[in-house]
């Protein structure tokens, strides 16, 4: 119970490996403010989490407005660790993209943890022992053909993560990310096509399941990980490494 009288707030909780990595904080003694924009999901994550023993409200936001992102800030009130795993990806080639999708990557995937991290930063360095954790993708350390908005945006918050690890460190904040490859999650299943091609060139030969990427979250929101900040980890089965 290395997290007990921890507050965690997890964006992106209702599905996937957001909310797979609700439940790992809660198991470990958090008490987990969830985020997302269906509220009868993020309701039954919470009542199953509580059936379990720990402690979840849900909070609905819609991340792509930045006063939602003001009121979730608010709302969320004492944070100790922080997950920025909401995220949003269209598959296509560049000349496809059109201006209101490449916005929409970026409001979701960057803008939204700029601003929730501007809010609620300074509180936490203010408590100190505090720990943000951004989820990136592997796309972001090399070119994939049709996830070039999407790549563009995950890099970008690899460099916040390390922007920000330098900015908070300092006041006892560690920031690092997390960089998952394919991962089963309802939001890949229609992509498992792509998934085929991209296992190929994975050394582990097969796709994660999302307790393997909340794991390692999880683990960068201990005491642990207390000497690990600016970090990427890479969790793809090898993917980035050849």
């Amino acid at each position: 119970m290395e997290l007990t009288d921890k507050r965690a707030l997890v964006t992106g909780a209702t599905s996937g490996i957001g909310s797979a990595t609700a439940r790992s904080l809660a198991a470990r003694g958090a008490s987990v403010v969830l985020t997302g924009r269906d509220r009868p999901l993020g309701e039954q994550l919470v009542a199953e989490i509580q059936r379990s023993g720990g402690d979840a409200r849900f909070v609905a936001a819609d991340l792509a407005q930045l006063q939602d992102v003001t009121r979730l800030a608010d709302d969320a009130g004492v944070v100790d660790v922080l997950v920025n795993c909401a995220g949003f990806y269209a598959v296509a080639p560049t000349s496809e993209i059109d201006s209101a999708t490449f916005d929409r990557h970026f409001a979701i995937n960057v803008k939204a943890p700029f601003f929730l991290v501007g809010a609620l930063a300074p509180r936490m360095a203010a408590r100190g022992g505090c720990v943000i954790i951004n989820v990136s993708t592997m796309v972001a350390s090399f070119g994939q053909p049709g996830m070039s908005a999407y790549g563009a945006s995950r890099a970008a918050v690899e460099l916040l993560t390390k922007a920000w690890a330098a900015e908070y460190g300092p006041t006892g904040v560690r920031v690092n990310a997390v960089a998952p490859g394919p991962t089963h999650t309802p939001a890949m299943e229609p992509m498992m096509a792509m998934a085929d091609e991209l296992i190929k060139a994975i050394p582990l030969g097969r796709v994660a399941e999302t307790h393997e990427v909340s794991d390692v979250i999880t683990f960068l929101a201990t005491p642990a990980a207390g000497y690990i900040n600016g970090a990427t980890l890479h969790v793809d089965g090898g993917r980035t490494a050849v």
